[in-house]
């Protein structure tokens, strides 16, 4: 595929794209997945992080070689169109715009699990309908205006949010119990693969900020370092905060499912690291959830727009604002529906796999781009030959594994209704005139 001259301003360079990818990473997951795993894993829970951190090093690293070879905006769809063609490039297109749908969803409900920790009246279903009614509609409404974030705003968010976590790790050291850290008995393989499967969650987004990639200054460069950079922070400090939580409330992490992080800032600091960690992760789940409400409904505009969903409503561009509006209320009607009738958890491992489907489609598509494209001065290779890429597959096979016959069907299911409807599309457009230019 050739690239796309979009007349955008190429302004993003590593400090900012690092700051993008951390900023969407660093949202639900962290702040209310250490209780949950710790309730499967127990003092253990520190092999599945490893494990994880693993997997998305790999992931990345074969992000950073597809993304130094195609330069333009779009992510993983473009990476997996370039390589495979339309039909792959559709397929991934959905599960992109899919795993994002529940993923915001899911941090919907943590954000409002997370304010109902401290004000029970949310609890109430009406109360809680109506605030992610709120939040979703809310930010419909600034995003289709024009109001945007711009790359400065991402980096305070990510200082913003960084900020008490930093601070719950330095000072934190001091309540640290030794004992609540001893690993008694060791998890099972698949214990470790169903528990990973749901802390992955914690660790997907980052592709989504490389979607910016036709503005990012000297991409061949910058996009590696940016991944080299924000990966290797993102999994230090999830590392460090699942060990911080484990050691400080030992067997009693399990008991505090919304807010974690806040009950142990709470030993900590007192009340105020209770309210400073509640604050904090509001915020980041808020900007998460804002960011990607920004953000995503663009791929389903650009689905729209490129033909490859024959809906043509949804690469309308408002006359005033300029903006993909119908993408945008659409996509968040979508996720709001998703929010209401889902838990946090049950959304978080719909997320995670079909975010492993669309990894997996980036991991192929850097075996296919090195025997398709020449390598260019400047462009990223992953060291290894095809270790990484190979290794990469077999891990994300390995944790879809993990998913239950139910699940499994229903992503088969899924994929089979894609390439019907696929099927359909290239059938209609073959007995239809072209009117590409009308």
């Amino acid at each position: 595929m050739t690239q796309k001259d979009e007349g955008l301003k190429r302004r993003i360079g590593v400090f900012g794209l690092s700051a993008n990818i951390i900023n969407i990473i660093i949202g639900a997951g962290i702040f209310a997945l250490p209780a949950i795993i710790a309730s499967k894993m127990g003092a253990s829970s520190i092999i599945a992080y490893i494990f994880c951190g693993i997997l998305i090093a790999l992931i990345m690293l074969c992000f950073a070689e597809a993304g130094s070879k195609v330069t333009n905006t779009g992510g993983a769809y473009t990476y997996i169109e370039t390589a495979f063609g339309d039909y792959a490039g559709f397929i991934g297109g959905i599960f992109s715009t899919g795993a994002m749908l529940f993923s915001d969803a899911a941090v919907s409900n943590a954000l409002i699990n997370l304010i109902a920790s401290a004000y029970p009246i949310f609890e109430n279903e009406y109360i809680r309908f109506l605030s992610i009614f709120i939040l979703f509609f809310g930010l419909v409404y600034i995003n289709v205006i024009g109001i945007k974030q711009g790359i400065g705003l991402v980096k305070f968010n990510t200082v913003a949010k960084l900020t008490p976590l930093l601070l719950l790790i330095i000072v934190g050291w001091k309540a640290v119990s030794i004992n609540n850290l001893q690993i008694d008995i060791i998890p099972s393989i698949s214990r470790i693969g169903e528990t990973s499967l749901i802390l992955f969650f914690a660790f997907i987004g980052g592709e989504t900020g490389l979607i910016v990639g036709g503005e990012v200054i000297n991409p061949k460069r910058t996009i590696p370092k940016a991944i080299f950079i924000s990966i290797t922070a993102v999994v230090i400090i999830y590392i460090l905060i699942q060990t911080i939580s484990q050691g400080i409330l030992g067997s009693n992490l399990p008991d505090f499912k919304a807010s974690p992080l806040a009950e142990t800032a709470k030993v900590v600091f007192g009340p105020f690291g209770f309210v400073l960690l509640i604050v904090g992760a509001a915020i980041s789940m808020f900007g998460t959830v804002s960011g990607s409400i920004l953000n995503s409904p663009r791929v389903l505009y650009a689905l729209a727009r490129d033909k490859v969903i024959p809906i043509k409503a949804l690469s309308k561009i408002h006359k005033s604002f300029a903006t993909p509006y119908v993408s945008i209320i659409t996509y968040a009607s979508i996720s709001f529906i998703l929010s209401v009738i889902g838990s946090f958890e049950k959304l978080a491992v719909i997320a995670s796999s079909s975010m492993l489907i669309l990894y997996f489609g980036v991991a192929l598509s850097v075996i296919k781009l090195r025997k398709s494209q020449k390598t260019q001065p400047g462009e990223f290779k992953i060291p290894g030959g095809l270790l990484v890429p190979v290794i990469s597959i077999a891990i994300i096979l390995y944790f879809l594994s993990n998913l239950s016959i139910q699940e499994m069907t229903a992503t088969l299911v899924f994929i089979g209704i894609l390439s019907l409807i696929y099927i359909l599309i290239k059938m209609i457009k073959k007995n239809v005139p072209n009117n590409r230019n009308s």
